[in-house]
């Protein structure tokens, strides 16, 4: 009878302690498994936002990535990216505070004006009605966020006074009429996104200035054959001294900064998962060899040797945690669900930035760890069991 045979009969005889063994993997394991989502979600999500915005370099002004500054000749720069065989589309984006108001007179005081030239393929999903660039004939098209246009009461093609507020002027210049070219999912927008896009040319007039202001952002995608890097040091050899960054580079920063605090928690709250873990399965363990002293003692008295026993322990130590592993597995995925939600719910996080993400790399540590924890669990059974004096324990067994 082979070593896995006899801990199958064991776990079967047992029911009830192998049902709390598992039972206590699968909570402690759907913890570990969210613990290892939660390490790197931030960043993969964020990650996936940069990527689906089309654009994979992006160049900022002097405060950095974490501080919005004007680009000075931003309008040369993009005249010059667009020139550069690496690069494949350019676009030019300016941020206003400003007011907006619909026709029934429902108004809000501050939303975010967005200006962007070019395709803005990616930066927002249009939910209903056309994106900028199918309404050419309209002077000043607007796309405007979800929860904006539930609070106005507005609809695609509905009209809508705009007037942007560039900072430190006071601007005396009348709300322009917009239309609503169609109702859009920012990527980076909140629950409560209050943003509103438009062209280039249209935040100009609204914000009343003499010449159009300098952008934000001036986004890039590289050509496929080129890739961010090659790009990014195509433009730093066409203009020195721009703070370009590729997405890897932009990832990276954040990774560094931005999410090392949810890194730490995940790991702290992994380490006690793991021990928790063992600790159960490894007292569990250690109480049933204790109960079955006599009988593993009858087993070595019949001929079955000390290694096919202390494999039978392993095979019970990893039938107990491996089961267990597997259950936790959609338990993890409806815990992280709802955790999710919740986490969400923390005000100006963008609506589509998740906290829990499933990576084949979070499944390949989930397995590595369960193994660690099965195998040191079942490390004290298997040395007590194969130490253990057969005729001392027969007789103990006989006259107890």
């Amino acid at each position: 009878m082979s070593a896995l045979h006899l801990a199958w009969r064991t776990v079967r005889r047992y029911r009830a302690q192998t049902l709390l063994a598992i039972a206590g993997v699968a909570v402690i394991g759907a913890l570990l498994f969210d613990m290892l989502l939660l390490s790197r979600g931030l960043l993969l999500s964020f990650a996936d936002l940069l990527e689906r915005a089309g654009y994979d370099v992006r160049i900022v002004g002097g405060g950095g990535m974490t501080l919005r500054m004007p680009i000075p000749d931003s309008a040369a720069i993009a005249g010059t990216l667009r020139g550069l065989p690496e690069i494949e589309k350019v676009a030019l984006v300016r941020i206003l505070p400003a007011r907006i108001a619909a026709r029934s007179g429902a108004s809000a005081p501050s939303v975010a004006l967005i200006g962007v030239s070019g395709a803005a393929s990616g930066v927002w999903t249009i939910v209903s009605g056309v994106d900028l660039d199918r309404a050419p004939g309209e002077p000043c098209p607007v796309i405007v966020g979800r929860s904006l246009a539930a609070a106005l009461g507005v609809a695609p093609d509905d009209e809508v006074r705009i007037n942007a507020e560039p900072a430190g002027v006071r601007s005396a210049m009348p709300p322009i009429a917009c239309r609503i070219a169609g109702i859009g999912r920012f990527a980076f927008g909140g629950a409560g996104d209050d943003t509103v896009a438009t062209t280039l040319e249209a935040l100009h007039r609204a914000s009343g200035e003499d010449r159009p202001g300098d952008a934000d952002l001036i986004l890039a995608a590289s050509r496929s054959d080129a890739g961010s890097g090659a790009a990014v040091a195509a433009i730093q050899r066409a203009r020195p001294g721009l703070a370009v960054y590729s997405n890897d580079e932009v990832i990276e920063q954040f990774n560094r900064n931005g999410f090392a605090y949810f890194r730490q928690i995940s790991l702290v709250l992994s380490s006690l998962t793991m021990v928790f873990a063992f600790l159960l399965v490894a007292t569990l363990l250690t109480v049933s060899v204790n109960q079955r002293l006599g009988e593993i003692a009858a087993l070595r008295a019949i001929g079955i040797g000390r290694r096919r026993v202390a494999a039978m322990l392993l095979w019970e130590s990893a039938l107990l945690v491996g089961v267990g592993g597997l259950l936790a597995l959609p338990l993890g995925e409806l815990l992280a669900l709802e955790l999710d939600r919740i986490l969400r719910q923390m005000p100006g996080l963008p609506e589509q930035l998740h906290f829990f993400v499933f990576e084949p790399r979070a499944l390949a540590v989930h397995a590595a760890v369960l193994v660690v924890t099965a195998v040191a669990a079942a490390a004290y059974p298997m040395w007590v069991a194969s130490r253990l004096p057969i005729a001392a324990t027969l007789r103990r067994e006989v006259v107890g």
